[in-house]
């Protein structure tokens, strides 16, 4: 860690950063937080989701694209804490490289990774990264641009 880096935000910190509300909000605590580079974070997911209820019925697995949309929410989060940034909105832009290497069940708890790869005014690039039991759920890069509301 760094002199930067917190501690962490729990959930009503994160609702102020970002405008997304049950049930599109995905990310339940920020455990680290460098401002502006990087975060971690974890959602948990419970059987009362409510794309369980549809996504494989007898068999729920999360959705791919929401683990990417909460490793884009985790990347905001680390972007929106910095001042330059503060009171935008992060548009999601873009993903490379994503690949799904295990399922997401009901019960798991969805550990979140980001770093900043790349930023050029109000885009950027982060790789992202997300596991479950430290075995690989999802992982590649996202891009963003930060923009007034």
């Amino acid at each position: 860690m760094t002199a930067t880096t917190t501690q962490g935000l729990d959930i009503n910190q994160i609702k102020a950063l970002i405008p997304h509300r049950y049930p599109f909000l995905l990310v339940d605590r920020v455990t680290e937080i460098e401002p502006g580079k990087s975060a971690k974070g974890f959602k948990n997911l419970s059987a009362n989701e409510q794309f369980f209820e549809g996504h494989f019925p007898g068999k729920p697995i999360m959705p791919g694209v929401l683990m990417v949309e909460a490793l884009a929410q985790l990347s905001c989060i680390a972007l929106l804490s910095q001042d330059q940034f503060k009171g935008n909105l992060g548009v999601f832009t873009g993903m490379d490289g994503i690949k799904f290497r295990t399922m997401v069940v009901p019960g798991d708890r969805l550990d979140m990774e980001v770093e900043l790869l790349k930023l050029r005014g109000p885009l950027g690039k982060m790789r992202v990264l997300a596991k479950v039991d430290d075995k690989i759920a999802c992982e590649g890069e996202i891009t963003f641009a930060m923009v007034k509301p």
